[in-house]
């Protein structure tokens, strides 16, 4: 996720560099309840709450086990009422497994993570018409040794310091004009043209969104 380098003094990094994911790394010190038995019905707990999904579902389940089987409580969970019999309920979750659904279409929504400088766009982000100015910032802090010498037969030692130096550039911003973008091949162009870093992108994009031009939810992880 990121890269480094350092020696005299002088550093220079790029994004996070102790940042890392271990993939199972969990481990279970103690048997979970599994309530499957318990009651006349299942709750099916969607991975994302969303109210046309949750009716897509029950409709599919009446349609296939019959009228009444399924209702959706709220966007994300939808009761079922299932046999009391242990073999019987695992036959019928396992029909439910079956049951082919039309998903409904995903929310707009742009993730980024912070730690990476990774953007990632759905097919449903859709941009209006915006003007973008953004400037880059860049510091730079050097060190380099410097010697003192004392005059000759002053008694005096020869000293070795370092001298640094500090330098900030600041790039002119330059006034973009963004045009409505309403498919996400005309967003990935508008953004592109702009010419910025993806650590830079990260805050272009935060800043359109705030202004109401960015239709889609931003997430940050």
């Amino acid at each position: 996720g990121g890269a480094g380098a350092a020696a005299a003094g002088s550093k220079v990094q790029i994004n996070h560099l102790s940042a890392g994911r271990v993939p199972e790394g969990a481990q279970v010190e103690r048997a979970v309840p599994t309530p499957l038995l318990d009651g006349n019905s299942i709750n099916l707990g969607l991975n994302a709450a969303d109210f046309q999904t949750a009716s897509r579902v029950a409709d599919a389940i009446n349609r296939r086990m019959g009228s009444g089987m399924a209702r959706a409580m709220d966007g994300r969970t939808v009761q079922v009422r299932a046999p009391g019999d242990a073999d019987a309920r695992v036959s019928f979750i396992a029909q439910l497994e079956e049951i082919t659904l039309e998903q409904a279409a995903p929310a707009a929504k742009v993730v980024i993570n912070a730690r990476t400088g990774s953007i990632v766009l759905n097919e449903a982000v859709t941009l209006n018409p915006c003007a973008i100015a953004h400037g880059n910032l860049s510091v730079t802090i050097s060190s380099q040794p410097v010697v003192s010498q004392p005059a000759p037969l002053s008694g005096g030692q020869t000293v070795v310091g370092e001298q640094a130096s500090i330098q900030i550039k600041q790039e002119p911003g330059i006034l973009y004009q963004v045009p409505a973008s309403p498919k996400l091949a005309d967003v990935v162009r508008a953004l592109n043209a702009l010419g910025a870093t993806p650590q830079d992108m990260l805050a272009i994009l935060q800043a359109i969104k705030a202004s109401g031009a960015l239709n889609a939810e931003l997430e940050v992880i």
